[in-house]
């Protein structure tokens, strides 16, 4: 129990710090920005109750928009994917998310690439939606969505391949 806190709120300062130190400052072609905080969203685990996820989504979402002082737009985001995270997990996984018998680094690569996929681009779809707050920019909307939820998950799936747990 407290060795799950704590590898979680290392993982939850170390992202908050890469986010905000490094990979903010990266505009690829002008507005492509990853977001590897979500990352922490995707890792959670899954039998911890909604109230807390929620409550820890939005606290990293804050984080984020602290320092980028961009006005709640991440804390809105990431209170999102942790309110359907249930839903997408349902959806990935199946029968299995149900009986709490899920881990990721466990399940095969199309269901775990399905659930980061999902997270990702709904993640960024609202985020830009919140940040343009102006449907006749949809294009531009879809545009930033698109191309910055293929740039984040690659750098997930790179991750998560990196800093793969050992398996005993």
């Amino acid at each position: 129990m407290t060795n799950t806190i704590i590898s979680n709120s290392i993982r939850f300062v170390v992202l908050v710090l890469l986010q905000v130190l490094l990979l903010n400052n990266i505009n690829f072609l002008g507005f492509i920005n990853p977001y590897l905080y979500i990352l922490f969203l995707i890792l959670y685990p899954f039998n911890t109750p909604q109230g807390l996820f929620m409550l820890v989504a939005f606290l990293l979402g804050l984080s984020i928009d602290t320092f980028e002082d961009s006005g709640g737009i991440h804390a809105a985001a990431s209170v999102f994917i942790a309110y359907i995270r249930p839903i997408i997990l349902r959806f990935s996984f199946g029968i299995s998310y149900d009986y709490q018998t899920v881990k990721l680094s466990n399940t095969p690569y199309g269901a775990r690439l399905s659930y980061i996929i999902l997270v990702v681009v709904l993640h960024n779809l609202l985020l830009f939606i919140l940040e343009m707050f102006n449907f006749s920019h949809i294009y531009l909307i879809l545009k930033k969505t698109v191309f910055t939820s293929i740039f984040t998950i690659l750098l997930v799936l790179i991750s998560l391949t990196l800093f793969k747990p050992k398996r005993r």
